[in-house]
């Protein structure tokens, strides 16, 4: 092949998007309210309610915001003395007065789903300093964005459509879903996907709440690490059994350490 037209290939090879349509337009804002259009389309293909496809993405618009952030990760450079010490002692006193205070929650979670009351309200803390900050972006846009954009939307096209069936489901509105930039719900950030497939109604009252509902928030996250393979009264220490699946929550080993390390501070349950 001449090589401009090898080039020509790889252009077109790299603006393409699931499904195998070609885009040039993926970093030009202009061309979202098109693209847009043709998601809503595929949506209703997919199976997905009408309501939730016109609810769930009307007035959505391109937040430069979201690309910026996404632009601006870095490798993850801190040594797990610098990560642990900075996020934990803040935390410590709290996470303990949440073991006291949901004592009886994590016990009954521990023993449907085998993880330790510890774990999940350490990642509970990690992740939104127990559900006190769940981050300003609308999920929905944010999603919208990045499965627009040409740097990964083979990832966040499939995030979109699941968002949509969260939101047909009842679980949540989409004016209720807020959070990181990068689409993560819930007090313990979970994405659409996982949402869809580990979120559960702890509480009874027909929803998967992860914004309100703190028994479905602990019990999803446990539900979570149980269906990547939790072994009961295992070990989560680096080179323990559950640690590699701690590493499925988060696949940095500093991050995944800190859990480990904030867990075994906090006890067991009371």
């Amino acid at each position: 092949m001449p090589k401009s037209l090898w080039f020509a290939a790889i252009v077109l090879l790299t603006a393409s998007v699931a499904g195998g349509v070609a885009r040039a337009d993926c970093n030009d804002p202009a061309g979202f309210p098109a693209w847009l259009e043709g998601v809503k389309r595929d949506a209703a293909a997919q199976g997905i309610s009408q309501s939730a496809i016109t609810s769930g993405l009307a007035g959505v618009t391109y937040d430069a915001a979201v690309v910026s952030h996404d632009r601006r990760q870095g490798v993850f450079r801190q040594s797990f003395e610098q990560f642990s010490g900075r996020m934990v002692p803040p935390r410590l006193a709290k996470g303990r007065q949440m073991m006291a205070r949901h004592a009886a929650l994590l016990a009954r979670i521990e023993q449907q789903f085998g993880v330790p009351g510890g774990i999940l309200v350490a990642i509970w803390g990690l992740e939104t300093d127990f559900g006190a900050y769940l981050g300003k972006f609308s999920t929905i846009r944010a999603i919208a964005t990045l499965a627009y954009d040409c740097r990964r939307p083979e990832r966040f096209r499939p995030e979109l459509f699941d968002v949509l069936r969260v939101v047909a489901r009842g679980d949540m509105a989409p004016a209720q879903m807020r959070g990181a930039w990068a689409g993560e719900i819930g007090q313990t950030q979970f994405m659409p996907s996982s949402y869809m497939k580990y979120a559960i109604d702890y509480d009874g009252d027909g929803r998967r709440d992860l914004v309100r509902s703190v028994p479905d928030v602990l019990a999803s996250t446990a539900n979570y690490l149980k269906g990547y393979g939790w072994k009961r009264g295992a070990g989560f220490s680096p080179g323990q059994a559950n640690f590699e699946v701690l590493l499925q929550w988060n696949k940095s080993q500093v991050y995944s350490k800190t859990i480990a390390y904030f867990a075994e501070q906090l006890g067991p349950t009371r």
